[in-house]
């Protein structure tokens, strides 16, 4: 059973995108969850950074998501307008989290019409 399905989740990514006028590069990937149910990622890419953040809903019809910023293998050494970028990224990502978290609250996926 999926958390969401791809298409609702970049249907969501679609609305946020029109709503804010940020995140066009952020992508759902599909990945193996635990007991064969499969569970889709958020992509976030950070032009300031090596690194991606991702989130995921914490568990089946829950609201809450989770952010997890991949490990960095090296140091980041940024200037203050790269930094200001970076921070800016980061505010997109949490605000994308916020905004998932409400379009999950009573969502239900056998409702596709619902959104």
């Amino acid at each position: 059973m999926p958390f969401r399905s791809k298409e609702t989740l970049e249907r969501w990514l679609d609305e946020f995108h029109e709503l804010r006028g940020a995140g066009e590069l952020i992508r759902v990937l599909v990945q193996d969850g635990s007991e064969g149910s499969h569970t889709d990622l958020v992509v976030v890419p950070l032009a300031n950074s090596s690194v991606s953040v991702f989130m995921e809903p914490i568990e089946i019809g829950d609201a809450p998501w989770r952010i997890t910023i991949e490990p960095q293998p090296d140091f980041t050494i940024l200037s203050s307008f790269q930094m200001h970028s970076l921070a800016a990224e980061f505010n997109v990502a949490a605000e994308l989290c916020a905004f998932l978290e409400a379009k999950s609250i009573g969502h239900e996926e056998d409702d596709l019409d619902e959104s």
